[in-house]
């Protein structure tokens, strides 16, 4: 038996935040500056009441809406997402009754961010592989924005709301390879929110500005920057590497490499340290930002609607981040 991805949609926000719109809050940027180094220039942010669930809902009706599967023959729903409408119940469970999806069918989220399609393609398969499912609904979505503190000029250039529905099944248009998978939980603090759950179940009001001017808060999202390119640099090469080794291939076979679109300069890094030729090289951050489990989906509906993967195209798929928390796989069209 083999696993194949048989349709891949996505949904944004209405509400755009262009770089116009963060210069005029945050004046010591530029436009031109923005562009460059983060390589986005507008990034869709959900509304206020607008949750993770419900953009979760508007990227599967759309994927529904193509035509390439029906919500009848979905047996199981995976959500990954940090931006859950509830501590329970489950998203996931929300999505089946709304998506009027059959009761006779499984349901569960799971918590990851920037590797979180490649473990989410893991676990897909594994379900098809098991006999447990036929048609896995893969949905990842995220609101960062609504993590972020309104003075963090840094992250608020970078992240995009978004949702990506994705159907996992005995057949399809892309055939899932071999994965490998990698965790380093010693790096959890340089990318966190730390109150809200068990551990820090009350705002801790400890809000602090460092010397540029940047906010640093148990209550938003922190991130160490510095911290995230070392993990990066170090973990992403070996990744690329064992990939290719349990998938038995030369990175010469590999047609296109899709990164998770992080930031410009992070992804510009990498492919220059791993040896990759710019036209193998996928890039789509500038309308959408880093929308982190999103961002690899988004990426190969583009490419597919764009020309980039045609058939027979081999493609790595590489996601990275939070936790810290690393995957890749070959996908063959």
């Amino acid at each position: 038996m083999k696993a194949y991805i048989k349709s891949i949609g996505y949904y944004l926000p209405e509400s755009v935040v262009t770089n116009e719109d963060i210069v005029r809050d945050f004046p010591e940027w530029s436009v031109e500056k923005i562009a460059l180094k983060v390589g986005v220039n507008k990034r869709h942010v959900a509304a206020v009441g607008e949750t993770a669930t419900d953009l979760a809902i508007d990227a599967a009706e759309i994927l529904f809406a193509r035509g390439e599967v029906n919500r009848e023959d979905i047996d199981f729903v995976l959500l990954c997402t940090q931006s859950p409408d509830y501590i329970l119940p489950t998203s996931a469970c929300i999505v089946q009754d709304r998506l009027g999806l059959r009761t006779t069918i499984g349901a569960l989220d799971f918590n990851l961010g920037c590797s979180g399609y490649v473990y989410g393609l893991s676990l897909a398969k594994g379900l098809i592989y098991g006999g447990i499912a036929h048609n896995v609904l893969f949905l990842t979505a995220e609101t960062y924005n609504k993590h972020l503190h309104p003075h963090d000029k840094g992250n608020r250039t970078i992240f995009g709301d978004a949702a990506t529905a994705t159907v996992i099944s005995t057949e399809g248009i892309v055939e899932i390879g071999n994965f490998s998978l990698g965790t380093d939980g010693s790096g959890c603090e340089n990318l966190i929110i730390k109150s809200g759950g068990a551990r820090f179940p009350e705002k801790q009001n400890d809000l602090v500005f460092d010397e540029n001017g940047n906010p640093h808060s148990s209550d938003y999202l922190f991130m160490n920057g510095s911290e995230i390119f070392t993990f990066t640099l170090d973990n992403v090469p070996p990744l690329v590497k064992d990939t290719l080794r349990q998938n038995r291939m030369e990175k010469e076979d590999i047609d296109l490499f899709v990164f998770h679109q992080a930031n410009k300069y992070m992804l510009d890094f990498l492919r220059k340290k791993i040896k990759i030729a710019p036209e193998k090289f996928y890039n789509c951050l500038a309308n959408y930002g880093n929308t982190v489990s999103n961002t690899i989906p988004i990426a190969l509906r583009e490419a597919l609607d764009d020309g980039s993967i045609r058939i027979n195209s081999k493609v790595m798929i590489a996601g990275f981040g939070v936790g810290y928390s690393w995957g890749g796989t070959i996908l063959q069209f």
